[in-house]
C-alpha cells in the first residue's frame, strides 16, 4: 500500500524526535509548527529549562543517533540521588546499588532541541513553519490556508494542544494550584554529582547537578511552591527577591551545599495533574499534549519520549494492510502507555498528597516509612528501575 503522509504538529523535543523516529522508520513524515534557530551555546552560560534524562529516554535518543551530538561538557550525570522528608526521613539512591555506572543526566532543553534540529535537516524532513488550524477529513488546515494531506496526525503541541481541542480527544486536568520556581545557582561547596530533594512546608525543592562554571559549582533549582508564595516571592524587585530566595534556600536545603546564589532570572510555570484519551481516529497524542504530571520525580519529558518511542514502534509494526491512523493500530499505542502513565501519575500525585498534609499522624508515618526504605536494599533496587525507566 503507498506510504501515507504522517503530520507532527508540534517542534519542541518530543515532536522532532517523533518525527526523526517516524522517519528513520521508513514512515513520510511533515513536521508542522515553528522554526526558530536555537542560538548557539555560550561557554558558561545555561538554558535556564534542564531536563533530567533517564537511561530510557537516553537509549531512545542514541537510537536516533542524536545522544552522541550533544556537547559532553554540557551534560551532567547524576550519579546518586538525596530526598530529605520534612523531619528525619531521608533516602539515598545511588546508581552502583542497582549496578548502573549512572541514575540520569541533566542536559538543556536548548542543547536538546539544538540536535535534533540538525538531525531533522539532514533526513530532509518536510517542515512548514506554520500553525495547526483545522482538521478535515483526513486533511491538517494550517493558519495560512494550507492544506497538508495526512493519514495520520501526530498531537506533540502542547499542554494547550490545538490538535486535541480539534479532534475531540478527551482531556481532564487539575491544577495544583502551585508554579514550578526554575533558576540557576552557584553552590558554596560541590554537588558530586547528587540530585538532591526536599520535601518541605513551601513545597517541594529540587538541585540538580550542572556543569561548574567560572564563579563556581552550579545547580539547577526546580522549586515546587504554592502559588501565593511563589507569586509573592516573584512580585519584589529582583535585589530582594534574590535576597530573600537564597536565604529561604540555605533554610530549605538545610546547608547541603552551603550557600547558594542566584546566577540567573527566575522564571515560574504554573503546575498541572492531566491526561486524556490519547487518540481518535486518525489522530495520536504525545508528550505534554497527551498528559501532564507533578514535577516532583523529573519525569515529564521521558514520558513524552517514552511517547514518541512507542508510537514509532507500533507504526513500524502494523499489519502491512493497515493504515496508519487506524484505531485497531492506535489503540495499541493508548494500551502500551495506559499503565507507566497512569502509574506515574498516581505516584507523583501521592506523594504531592502525603507531604502536603501537616497533620502529625502522616508526618511521622511518611518519615519513618523513608527511613525504612533507606535500610531495604531490594527497595532502593526497585525505585531506582522505575526512575531510569527499567
Amino acid at each position: 500500500m503507498p506510504i501515507e503522509n504522517i503530520v507532527v504538529c508540534g517542534t519542541s523535543i518530543v515532536g522532532l524526535a517523533t518525527a526523526l523516529g517516524l522517519t528513520k522508520a521508513g514512515q513520510r513524515v511533515t513536521l508542522l509548527g515553528p522554526s526558530v534557530a536555537v542560538p548557539p551555546a555560550v561557554p558558561g552560560q545555561y538554558c535556564p529549562r534542564v531536563y533530567a534524562i533517564s537511561p530510557a529516554s537516553q537509549s531512545f535518543l542514541e537510537h536516533l543517533g542524536v545522544w552522541g551530538m550533544l556537547d559532553a561538557a554540557r551534560v551532567t550525570p547524576v550519579e546518586s540521588m538525596e530526598v530529605f522528608g520534612d523531619a528525619s526521613g531521608q533516602v539515598a539512591l545511588r546508581a552502583w546499588q542497582a549496578a548502573m555506572p549512572t541514575l540520569a543526566w541533566i542536559v538543556e532543553s536548548s542543547e536538546l532541541e539544538r540536535v535534533l534540529r540538525q538531525a531533522v535537516q539532514v533526513f530532509g524532513i518536510a517542515w512548514q513553519a506554520e500553525k495547526f488550524q483545522g482538521l478535515e477529513a483526513g486533511v491538517v488546515v494550517t493558519d495560512t490556508g494550507r492544506r497538508i494531506p495526512a493519514g495520520l496526525v501526530v498531537g506533540a503541541d502542547g499542554a494547550s494542544s490545538p490538535v486535541r481541542a480539534a479532534s475531540g480527544v478527551s482531556h481532564e486536568s487539575k491544577a495544583y494550584h502551585a508554579t514550578g520556581l526554575v533558576v540557576h545557582l552557584t553552590a558554596e561547596l560541590p554537588h558530586l554529582n547528587a540530585a538532591l530533594q526536599w520535601f518541605t512546608t513551601d513545597g517541594v525543592l529540587a538541585l540538580l547537578p550542572m556543569p561548574d562554571t567560572a564563579d563556581g559549582h552550579q545547580v539547577s533549582m526546580v522549586w515546587s511552591m504554592p502559588q501565593a508564595q511563589a507569586d509573592a516571592l516573584q512580585a519584589l524587585p529582583e535585589a530582594e527577591r534574590n535576597a530573600q530566595l537564597e536565604l529561604r534556600l540555605l533554610e530549605a536545603s538545610q546547608g547541603r551545599l552551603g550557600r547558594l546564589t542566584v546566577r540567573g532570572v527566575l522564571a515560574g510555570f504554573p503546575l498541572f495533574l492531566e491526561k486524556s484519551g490519547m487518540v481518535a481516529p486518525g489522530v495520536a497524542l504525545v508528550g505534554d499534549a497527551a498528559h501532564r504530571v507533578h514535577p516532583l520525580a523529573g519525569q515529564g519529558l521521558n514520558l513524552g519520549l517514552a511517547d514518541a518511542g512507542q508510537l514509532i514502534d507500533v507504526i513500524r509494526n502494523r499489519e502491512p494492510f493497515r493504515a496508519v491512523g487506524e484505531m485497531r493500530v492506535l489503540s495499541r499505542y493508548r494500551r502500551a502507555r495506559a499503565e507507566p502513565v497512569l502509574a506515574m501519575s498516581l505516584a507523583t500525585d501521592g506523594l504531592h498528597r502525603l507531604f502536603a498534609s501537616q497533620a502529625a499522624p502522616l508526618a511521622l508515618a511518611r518519615n519513618a516509612g523513608m527511613q525504612l526504605v533507606d535500610r531495604l536494599p531490594f527497595v532502593k533496587r526497585f525505585l531506582i528501575s522505575g526512575a531510569s525507566g527499567g
